[in-house]
């Protein structure tokens, strides 16, 4: 039986709304020691997952993020908040040069757990900061449902491979180790 074409699979949307994507940054320097540990959620993202329900053969997914939408969520003091995010859009992300984040999957391997529950590792490309790394593993949990899923996982990331500066603020005494922590909960409906 010939696979059916990428495009006529069907597809699922990713629905921002009901999403979250979180980036958590560890601490160290003399900060680190009172747990300002910065977490930044996405506030804009779209994308599609496409596969065939219950096999998932020639499955794909592709989401974009709008560079400029990460907002610090976590307690930290209001004059904290403004100067590590004018730094992260500014120097870090330089958010008006590279306005997009990108991820194009290359291989989707998926395990069945149980009734409409899923293991998936997909593996693709990120393209962050002009770079673009392939071989980005990502594992997670799918949960289907009649009108579209709920994929939850996490994944370390390394701002180096995307030539990141690493962000140093309020006069050098919060700086960021290199390694991050991607955390999604994300829904998609046809």
């Amino acid at each position: 039986m010939t696979p059916e074409p990428a495009l006529n699979l069907p597809r699922y949307r990713l629905v921002a709304k009901e999403s979250t994507f979180t980036v958590r940054a560890f601490a160290q320097g003399l900060l680190s020691a009172f747990g300002h540990d910065p977490v930044v959620e996405v506030k804009e993202l779209g994308g599609e997952l496409r596969f065939i329900p219950g096999t998932f053969e020639n499955a794909s997914i592709q989401i974009t993020i709008n560079a400029g939408s990460l907002k610090v969520v976590n307690e930290v003091r209001e004059k904290d908040r403004i100067d590590i995010e004018r730094t992260m859009y500014e120097e870090v992300l330089e958010v008006s040069k590279y306005p997009t984040i990108e991820f194009r999957s290359e291989n989707v391997a998926v395990t069945r757990l149980g009734d409409n529950r899923y293991r998936a590792r997909v593996i693709g490309a990120l393209s962050l900061h002009g770079v673009t790394q392939k071989n980005l593993w990502i594992t997670g949990e799918v949960l289907l449902s009649e009108d579209g899923l709920r994929a939850k996982g996490e994944f370390p990331l390394r701002q180096t491979d995307y030539k990141i500066k690493l962000l140093s603020v309020a006069g050098g005494t919060l700086k960021l180790k290199n390694e991050l922590k991607c955390t999604f909960d994300v829904v998609a409906v046809k």
